[in-house]
């Protein structure tokens, strides 16, 4: 299909309208393509060619409008930092519409109803750093948004500095956020909250249209999938920043990347958000986060779900949902195929010795794929070896207790283990050239970030340390 044959859904707009605007784009000045996904196109069944149509730098500024198509930015609430703000939305958004169940956004199109005084535009690098991470983690496993592609322009905005302005097309199976409820929860508009979980059924889960206890169950899908998204992050080592409840997705998808980080050194307490002083989103809470955004979202379901059954699941996630999900990817990272019991401590001990070995946590985990025995290759990349042998002989114990072969384990902890994540000094390096109108390393990383298990000989300086200047810095949610 190519793009003059692109045509939209739009079922959001069957909601009042209370709960979307209409809001045309407002298309920047002098627009040129940055990058286009033919990835994320073969997902709403574009062709390859549509990278060469004239009119994908007009549909990514706005100018192009598929058939079918009724540009809306939608209303949200949220708690930012702990704090309740009655009235978020889509501040620099428009949605195009659905095709093949994605819905299609333009982040950085301009002012809408929900701008709050900003001016409704995205930073350059805010926009390739969100292009290009929702490959990266999609192709690490992890649910998550998308984007078809990014244009640049000469519009200029102010942030920390002038800048110029860009827009990034977005792509996902859902837009609706826990914060969407809570909007209307605290508006008091109870009935909304039925017609709005009706929609999300509809959306996200269709098997559960005709079952009487639909709004339970849909509560319980949620949380049991930010359990398991919760888990999956903690593994991979990813750090989001900004886990407000309108950040916060229905279908447990990763979404509204900011000022997120991927470990360098490992550190339990590593906040990537400078602006969040007292750590409420760094690494180490992001699972004690998630169960009080949940407990938040409980509450906003609370006219139609009995609080206390939703309870009980919050507990559930507590006791077992979220840490049965974590033991389970850091069994795999750790290539055991038995259930222990005592597979728990023996990776309690490993973050223990991980936070003192002040090692990188994407090359310990890499290497540890490739151990056969000696353990000198770990040595290496510590600068406390000693705290990594004494983990060693704890998995060696437990590696006797295994009865797959040395290569089946091996086999497996490779295709868990990236040989590659995107860092934040390699974004910023792409950063910086693009503001010189170079694109090629935005190419490169987003190839990377599709193959982030393979032997990339060619690529083999992007899998080494990050340098000491670059690690595990903190940035701000400016964009």
């Amino acid at each position: 299909m190519t793009l003059e044959n692109l045509t939209l859904e739009t079922p959001y707009l069957s909601l009042d309208d209370e709960f979307y605007d209409f809001t045309d784009p407002i298309p920047l000045n002098e627009p040129y393509l940055i990058s286009f996904n033919s990835r994320a196109a073969e997902l709403i069944g574009l062709d390859s060619k549509s990278h060469n149509s004239p009119h994908l730098i007009a549909l990514l500024n706005g100018t192009y409008k598929p058939e079918g198509s009724r540009p809306f930015s939608m209303c949200y609430a949220g708690y930012q930092f702990g704090n309740y703000a009655p009235r978020l939305g889509d501040g620099r958004t428009s949605n195009l519409g659905s095709t093949l169940g994605w819905n299609l956004q333009l982040k950085g199109s301009g002012e809408t109803l929900y701008s709050r005084m900003a001016d409704g535009r995205s930073a350059l690098r805010s926009s390739i750093r969100e292009y290009l991470m929702g490959e990266a983690i999609h192709h690490l496993g992890i649910p998550t948004t998308r984007a078809l592609g990014i244009i640049g322009s000469k519009t200029k905005i102010i942030r920390d500095q002038m800048e110029n302005a860009a827009i990034v097309m977005r792509m996902s199976t859902s837009w609706v956020r826990f914060g969407t409820f809570e909007y209307f929860y605290y508006a008091k508009e109870h009935d909304k909250l039925e017609t709005l979980a009706e929609y999300v059924i509809n959306e996200s889960y269709p098997h559960l249209q005709n079952d009487d206890d639909r709004f339970y169950k849909m509560f319980c899908e949620i949380l049991e999938r930010t359990a398991r998204l919760i888990a999956k992050w903690q593994g991979i080592g990813f750090c989001h920043g900004v886990m407000n409840t309108d950040n916060m997705s229905v279908e447990g998808l990763t979404i509204d990347y900011g000022p997120f980080a991927m470990l360098d050194d490992f550190n339990y307490g590593h906040v990537c958000n400078h602006k969040d002083r007292v750590g409420r989103y760094s690494y180490a809470e992001q699972p004690n986060i998630s169960y009080w955004n949940l407990t938040k979202f409980s509450e906003a379901l609370s006219p139609i779900v009995s609080k206390e059954r939703m309870q009980k699941k919050l507990d559930d996630f507590g006791n077992f949902l979220y840490p049965d999900a974590y033991i389970e990817v850091m069994r795999k990272k750790l290539g055991l195929a038995q259930e222990l019991d005592n597979d728990v401590e023996l990776i309690e001990e490993l973050l223990v010795a991980l936070q003192d070995a002040y090692v990188d946590h994407t090359i310990f985990f890499r290497t540890l794929s490739h151990y056969d025995g000696d353990r000198s290759p770990l040595y290496d990349i510590s600068m406390n070896p000693v705290v990594v042998d004494n983990w060693l002989k704890l998995y060696d114990e437990r590696l006797l207790q295994e009865s797959q072969t040395q290569s089946e384990r091996q086999k497996t902890m490779l295709s868990t283990n990236p040989k590659y994540v995107l860092k934040n000094y390699m974004l910023q390096e792409a950063i910086r050239l693009a503001e010189e109108d170079d694109f090629s390393m935005i190419e490169t990383l987003l190839y990377i970030a599709a193959h982030p298990y393979e032997e990339l000989p060619e690529f083999e300086d992007f899998a080494k340390e990050t340098p000491e200047e670059h690690k595990n810095i903190g940035l701000s949610c400016s964009s």
